[in-house]
């Protein structure tokens, strides 16, 4: 099995040195890929020097600030083009545990999608004040039901997916970006009909570097999900017309 681990980075010139000597020590045979956004810092610079120091590590360096969502659909065109079997989403600022990297991959022989849950037993989210905790859950519960997904961590960016998978759908149609992107890409390999898993994770904050989450990622999520649950209601409906039209005629009720 091929691995290919996509890093995205904007500013990560704090950590980006210990995920990758982390990732490496977690998955030796895999290919990591770091797309950085022109990261003013060095982020870049840092990342081909320690790539140099343990083997395997590209960078896909971009001009321009294009966003997270931007950055996946770039790796994961760049690992289908290299023939790689399995792309992994992980954070780049040590939210996510690169030791979990082997439990991932594990489950991903028998799914085509495996998301790092932080809400499915055994996940944790620490230190989490319980306003933010409450908002999160809240999100994902009204993002799984507008959209009829039976996933519990809908915005997890801690994933790996089957290249055949990804394949299978219009990543050039992907538009979101932040969570968005991840429940979108959830949505687009749920209605292919791949085979999607949860496993624990622990999701601890940064504690080094800028977040770059804001109030507009997250009303952006909140609207596409919006969309996307009424135009799934209407299209369902669509679909039974035609169903309750011919039972009218010959007389039947349904």
């Amino acid at each position: 099995m091929d691995v290919l681990v996509v890093l995205p980075t904007y500013e990560e010139v704090a950590t980006i040195a210990e995920v990758l000597r982390r990732t490496r020590a977690a998955v030796p045979d895999a290919t990591v890929l770091v797309v950085d956004d022109g990261s003013p810092d060095g982020t870049a610079d840092l990342a081909d020097k320690v790539g140099h120091d343990i083997g395997g590590v590209h960078i896909l360096r971009r001009t321009g600030r294009f966003g997270l969502g931007d950055a996946y659909r770039a790796g994961f065109g760049w690992g289908l083009d290299r023939h790689h079997d399995a792309m992994v989403e992980m954070d780049s600022d040590l939210s996510h545990d690169p030791g979990v990297l082997p439990d991932l991959i594990g489950a991903w022989t028998d799914h085509d999608l495996v998301i790092g849950s932080r809400y499915v037993p055994g996940g944790s989210v620490p230190r989490w004040a319980f306003h933010r905790r409450l908002l999160s859950r809240a999100g994902n519960w009204y993002s799984a039901w507008m959209l009829g997904l039976p996933v519990r961590d809908l915005t997890s960016g801690f994933r790996v997916y089957r290249a055949d998978t990804l394949r299978s759908i219009d990543l050039d149609g992907v538009r979101a970006d932040g969570y968005g992107f991840q429940i979108e890409m959830t949505y687009r390999v749920a209605q292919a009909g791949a085979r999607i898993t949860e496993v624990p994770i622990r999701f601890v904050d940064r504690e080094q570097g800028k977040s770059k989450m804001s109030g507009w990622i997250i009303a952006e999520a909140l609207w596409l999900v919006t969309r996307w649950g009424i135009g799934r209601r209407i299209s369902s409906a669509r679909r039974r017309r035609p169903g309750r039209a011919a039972g009218l005629l010959t007389g039947r009720r349904r």
